[in-house]
């Protein structure tokens, strides 16, 4: 197996807060283990993806899938177990964050390639792809303060999508502008995978995983309910989602 990703038993505590005087006089109160309060914000994930596919992550909000990408991104460090990339990594997670508002389209563009790691020659070699395939030549050389947040989206993934990685990190930006660029960023994450670059995908659109992804998993409170082919998750994914909704119609109904 040609695993680029790998994680192996990996565990994320959430911060704690400094405790207080009536901590101190009165003790902690029992964590509750939920989606949104408890001690550890991943527990034991263990799963790989291998080079040229492409990976679905699932689960409720809250459930810990953008932490885990941030461990992938190695942004932070897991408190157990060992994760091991094999190539070099972007992340497609907060388009246009490293962004800065007064600057052009245009020299955002050169800001952003060298936080990603391009070199100056790279970004004049693809500069005029970026500005192509973003569609906004006509307002490239305005202030990014005066575009719109879709248009931001937009020239981040066409910034990101042109540096040189192996590897994307996906989490809930392929609804990027209309229909038409949104099937036109598709076809591009189509494209990479075959030249053999990896995708993994945390999103909560159902369609779009089974369209794109090979294999996956869904997690739930920090745990995994389930890995293997993506067909097999989404269905375990949909029965999940089903029992919450039965679950929160009966308390509502009670």
């Amino acid at each position: 197996m040609n695993s680029v990703v790998r994680c192996d038993g990996v565990w994320k505590r959430y911060g704690r807060q400094a405790r207080g005087i009536k901590e101190l006089l009165v003790g902690r109160r029992k964590a509750v283990d939920s989606r949104y309060s408890r001690e550890w914000a991943l527990q034991d994930i263990s799963f790989e993806v291998e080079r040229g596919a492409a990976f679905g992550i699932v689960g409720h909000n809250g459930t810990g899938k953008s932490t885990l990408l941030s461990l992938l991104l190695g942004t932070i460090l897991p408190d157990k177990g060992i994760i091991k990339v094999d190539g070099r990594v972007a992340s497609l997670l907060e388009l246009g964050a490293g962004f800065h508002p007064e600057l052009t389209g245009r020299e955002n563009i050169f800001l952003y390639g060298s936080i990603l790691g391009m070199s100056l020659a790279e970004i004049h070699k693809h500069l005029d792809g970026i500005i192509d395939f973003s569609e906004l030549d006509g307002a490239i050389d305005n202030p990014i303060r005066t575009y719109s947040s879709g248009m931001i989206a937009r020239l981040g993934f066409s910034t990101i999508i042109h540096a040189p990685v192996d590897i994307l990190l996906i989490d809930e930006v392929l609804a990027v502008g209309d229909s038409r660029f949104k099937e036109k960023c598709k076809q591009y994450l189509h494209d990479f995978k075959t030249r053999h670059g990896t995708l993994v995908i945390v999103s909560h659109d159902m369609e779009t995983l089974a369209e794109m992804c090979d294999s996956g998993m869904c997690m739930n409170i920090g745990h995994v309910l389930v890995k293997g082919p993506i067909s097999n998750v989404l269905s375990e994914y949909g029965a999940v989602m089903k029992l919450a909704q039965e679950q929160s119609n009966s308390v509502k109904v009670s």
